[in-house]
């Protein structure tokens, strides 16, 4: 290791591009203890939960999406292109039930996202579950059509992704506010030394 670190400087002292020690190996002198005033601004910014309400966003846009899916099929049976190809598999209403079962994946997905009571995670896996069984209903009926259309993959995987996305999204947060405690807990426990 030694030996890399040695060749590695040699290489970046011989060379003029990196020569301002840009890419360079840090060495232990280069480590410097961060402020506390750094170190509480970086929990702080740590603890907002912004993307939260962004990926709420998106998920209530997919929905109003849904819902103008659900009056157009209400209307104009079989007007849109991706409900038409399903014209002789499956009834109208199946269809229209299939996708109020997707707005209420949104919704659910949505309020596991904004809620921040203890069921928030129960609200995201239940909207994954719904999403699931919305995805095999969608898929058995694609499977159906003469030929598999891949510009309808969005009816099957959209709910479910987007649900996904969203625990996906509650975990990491999660994780990170768990972090932010722990450095919070060894900083206290630092100055109180």
């Amino acid at each position: 290791m030694k030996r890399l670190a040695r060749s590695w400087r040699n290489i970046s002292s011989d060379d003029d591009d990196y020569g301002d020690g840009k890419y360079s190996l840090p060495t232990s002198s280069d480590f410097q203890p961060l402020d506390t005033q750094v170190i509480d601004e970086l929990m702080n910014m740590g603890t907002e939960q912004e993307e939260l309400h962004v990926f709420a966003g998106l998920l209530f846009c997919f929905m109003a999406f849904l819902i103008f899916s659900i009056y157009g099929q209400t209307t104009m049976p079989w007007e849109l292109r991706y409900h038409a190809y399903f014209m002789d598999e499956i009834e109208s209403w199946a269809v229209i039930a299939a996708d109020w079962v997707a707005v209420l994946v949104c919704l659910m997905a949505i309020a596991g996202l904004l809620r921040s009571s203890r069921s928030r995670r129960q609200w995201l896996w239940v909207s994954c579950c719904c999403g699931v069984l919305l995805a095999v209903f969608w898929l058995y009926n694609m499977l159906k059509l003469p030929k598999f259309r891949w510009d309808v993959i969005w009816l099957p995987l959209g709910p479910l992704s987007g649900a996904g996305f969203c625990l996906y999204v509650d975990t990491l947060l999660n994780e990170s506010s768990e972090e932010v405690k722990q450095l919070r807990n060894y900083m206290y426990a630092y100055k109180a030394r």
